[in-house]
């Protein structure tokens, strides 16, 4: 349900639909905006939301779409209903041209039936569709390119448009002749040629000669210089080329007269075709819309919800573009915990249109419109939409601006439920503020013992109050800058705001005895209460801040607490399994060793001191000892030698130079670096990328620089290492953009006292926090009382090392300079 009935006049949808009705095609379009109402039935909704939203995707991705030819032949198939009715030339045109725009239509939608549909809520459109090509066939039987009736369209035309066409060359020839035997005599001038008047060919003739020639005189120019005559010799052709002509209309309106007989059976069908044709008409202009003011599909749910980020008014936002102005963006939330939002804030701050872009965007999406927000906002569906905004005093119903506001209200208190959505603007309003805003807050509190869902604009602290007292009602503020005193447009949601009534009449110019007098009249609890608010909030805020970035990096300290946890285990488990490997390899080559070792003792005992053949055993058995020595193995080998090869000694004491100066050589041999890998320098903590590798060099890439380094200077740095340090480096980069954003001077003038050192006690925590070593505080001179205080908090902050005056001049005892460790 939708109230009052001028709600759609209350938020300006009126101007919607004539946007949308002027991108219509035809008539059958602008009948289907006219149409367009609001449903609370979130079948209905979806299925015209992914609609128009398949018809986006067809404006932006296709070229083939027919979009010409959208008429309206509704009235002209209603007409010719009746026996006897025929179809004129013109609409015949008309008929075959749409036929075959839906035809075209219906094929371009089915050409993937066969697959998954491209777009299958459009295809379904065409369920009950019948198209008639042969009627399209038929119609070509008889009109041209040109909507012209074809010569062949029956036996009996083309023999009188042949007839016809013979009598007009035949008056041609007769004419002519007329014509050069009288400009022969110089009756008739030489440049003129026959005309046509009153459908028949004639002669132009000058007046004085108009006696010469025999005829019947059928008109004569403007300025009586020239007659027309018909000649006698060609009146009775002429008569007959009439006779011709009528006999031609009988037979084409006899052709038309057929053809409609043919054509009546199907006119149900085909007046359904049209409103198909006028559906997708609609569709495609709520498309057009949709890109016009950057609507998409929105996340829809079927419950009761408004969570929208960045959503804009789009009448507001075309009005200020072509200001060349910037439309500020809506975030707001209504959900089961905070359903009514009570917003407050200064005139003019933007209370009204947060109001009415809600009411503005949820009527759009609840008719089927695609509505300008961002892609993560939800959307939800309301049974009900009550508004009451504006001035509904009326003379003739006797009612006064808050007597309609209360009727409203009644209507409200009635209807309302879980599944209504309210809008009041002004709550309150319009009465003696006391018991106007007694009356406003048991509404309220009506409205939230319903469960209704709203949106409430006010100035009273009651409705404030109440917000904050109550669950399912919560506080927002239009943010408002005190120093500039402007309005920023900013829904705040969480805090009360302030009217900064006092603010702005100093702003104007009020005079401030006139200021002072109203202060002392409320009392200085009541101005105060804004400021203390206000104070509350922004404490909120900078609270808030700080506990997000606890929570952020508490969030990564776990994360890498857990990954070093991960590292840690799979490092044990790595080093488990390569020693297991490593040990099963030593018993191996230990086992081959002693073997080998034996068999050579025994080999040159059998060779019986053979000197060539003890040496060709000794060096296979250094060749062993090498490959085992490259494996580690020394120590076992070695040992085995002095057990087994006593007689042996030298041989094997240069077997064992042989094997240290081999494994001296491995041990000094750099890992083993291949492209791709990741490495740094000894002793540096940079990383970077090698490129290519030749010989003992290796050519790195760190960063957007290239170098060629000795591989003997790198070490090869792991994945995880890589990742880690990544980590850090973007925690560094954060800090890093804090600090460039960081301004080093905060101007405290105007403040009072507590507010004054509240800022100065979170710019120097940012500070100390960002290691900045010099901050500036201007404060001003004045009495010298907020430079006290200031200098006062200083002198107990420990990264605070020392503060003095600025220099004269730059503006010496009113800015303080603190230097910090």
């Amino acid at each position: 349900m939708i109230y009052p009935d001028n709600f759609e006049q209350k938020i300006d949808f009126q101007k919607v639909r004539q946007l949308i009705a002027d991108r219509c095609f035809s008539p059958l379009g602008k009948e289907k905006v006219d149409e367009m109402q609001f449903s609370s039935d979130f079948d209905e909704i979806l299925e015209k939301l992914l609609q128009t939203e398949e018809f986006v995707k067809i404006k932006e991705e296709e070229d083939n779409f027919p979009v010409d030819s959208f008429f309206d032949m509704r009235p002209v198939l209603r007409r010719i209903r009746v026996e006897g009715a025929w179809i004129d030339q013109s609409a015949l045109y008309e008929l075959r041209r749409s036929l075959q725009t839906i035809n075209g239509v219906v094929s371009f939608l089915h050409r993937d039936e066969d697959k998954e549909p491209k777009y299958p809520h459009l295809l379904a459109l065409t369920e009950g569709v019948v198209t008639y090509p042969e009627i399209t066939k038929r119609i070509d039987q008889i009109l041209d390119g040109f909507g012209q009736v074809k010569d062949h369209a029956s036996s009996r035309l083309s023999e009188i448009r042949r007839e016809l066409t013979n009598t007009m060359n035949g008056i041609s020839k007769s004419l002519n002749s007329i014509m050069r035997k009288a400009q022969a005599e110089g009756y008739v001038d030489k440049d003129v040629s026959p005309s046509m008047r009153d459908g028949r060919l004639v002669i132009p003739v000058n007046p004085s000669h108009k006696r010469k020639i025999k005829g019947i005189v059928h008109d004569e120019s403007a300025s009586g210089k020239t007659v027309f005559i018909e000649p006698s010799e060609v009146v009775e052709a002429n008569n007959r080329i009439r006779e011709l002509e009528s006999e031609e209309r009988r037979e084409i309106i006899k052709i038309l007269t057929e053809f409609t007989n043919y054509l009546r059976p199907y006119l149900p069908d085909l007046l359904e075709s049209y409103e198909f044709l006028a559906k997708i008409d609609f569709i495609q202009a709520k498309a057009s819309f949709s890109l016009y003011i950057g609507g998409i599909m929105p996340s829809i749910e079927n419950v009761q919800k408004i969570d929208w980020v960045q959503a804009v008014h789009p009448l507001l936002e075309l009005a200020l573009k072509k200001q060349n102005r910037k439309i500020v963006p809506l975030d707001i939330t209504l959900e089961e915990d905070n359903r009514i939002l009570v917003i407050s804030g200064p005139n003019a701050g933007g209370k009204s249109v947060c109001l009415k872009t809600v009411g503005m965007l949820q009527y759009m999406v609840q008719c089927g419109l695609l509505i300008p927000l961002k892609e993560n906002s939800r959307v939800g569906v309301f049974d009900d939409i009550f508004i009451d905004i504006g001035d509904e005093q009326s003379i003739e119903n006797d009612l006064s601006t808050y007597s309609s506001h209360l009727m409203n209200m009644k209507f409200f208190e009635r209807r309302c439920n879980e599944k209504s959505l309210l809008l009041i603007d002004e709550f309150g309003s319009g009465t003696e503020p006391q018991i106007g805003a007694a009356i406003a807050e048991a509404l309220l509190d009506r409205f939230n013992r319903k469960k209704s869902f709203g949106i409430i604009t006010t100035h009273y602290q009651n409705l404030k109050h109440f917000a904050n007292e109550h669950a399912g009602v919560v506080n927002g503020a239009m943010l408002y800058d005190r120093h500039e005193m402007k309005p920023l447009f900013r829904l705040s949601i969480g805090n009360p705001g302030s009217s900064f009534a006092v603010e702005i009449a100093r702003n104007i110019g009020l005079p401030e005895d006139v200021i002072a007098d109203a202060s002392e009249i409320v009392g200085s609890d009541y101005i105060n209460m804004d400021k203390y608010l206000q104070d509350i909030s922004r404490d909120k805020r900078y609270w808030e801040r700080k506990r997000d970035e606890i929570r952020r990096e508490n969030k990564r300290l776990g994360e890498l607490t857990s990954k070093y946890e991960s590292s840690l285990d799979d490092i044990s488990k790595q080093k488990k399994e390569i020693l297991a490997q490593a040990k099963q390899e030593a018993e191996r080559l230990l086992t081959e060793s002693n073997a080998r070792i034996e068999n050579t003792i025994r080999e040159i005992k059998e060779a019986e001191a053979n000197k060539e053949k003890t040496r060709q055993i000794r060096k296979e058995l250094s060749s062993f000892k090498d490959k085992v020595s490259a494996n580690g193995l020394l120590d076992d080998t070695e040992s085995s030698v002095g057990k087994q090869g006593k007689g042996n000694k030298k041989a094997g004491k240069k077997l064992k130079r042989k094997t240290v100066t081999a494994s001296s050589a491995v041990s000094k041999k750099p890992d083993n670096l291949m492209p791709g890998d990741s490495v740094r320098l000894k002793g540096q903590t940079s990383t970077g990328e090698i490129m290519e590798v030749s010989d003992k060099k290796a050519t790195v890439a760190f960063g957007m620089i290239k170098s060629t380094v000795d591989l003997e200077k790198l070490e090869k740095v792991s994945n995880n290492q890589v990742k880690k340090e990544i980590k850090a480096s973007n925690t560094r980069d954060i800090l890093h953009e804090r600090r460039l954003n960081f301004k080093q001077d905060i101007d405290v003038r105007g403040l009072r006292g507590d507010e004054a050192l509240q800022a100065v006690i979170y710019f120097i925590d940012d500070a100390l926090q960002l290691g900045i070593s010099r901050v500036r505080i201007l404060h001003g001179t004045g009495t010298g009382a907020l430079r006290q205080i200031i200098r006062e908090y200083l002198g107990t902050v420990n990264g605070v090392a020392h503060f003095q005056d600025e220099h004269v001049q730059f503006g010496g005892a009113g800015i303080t300079v603190i230097d910090l460790e």
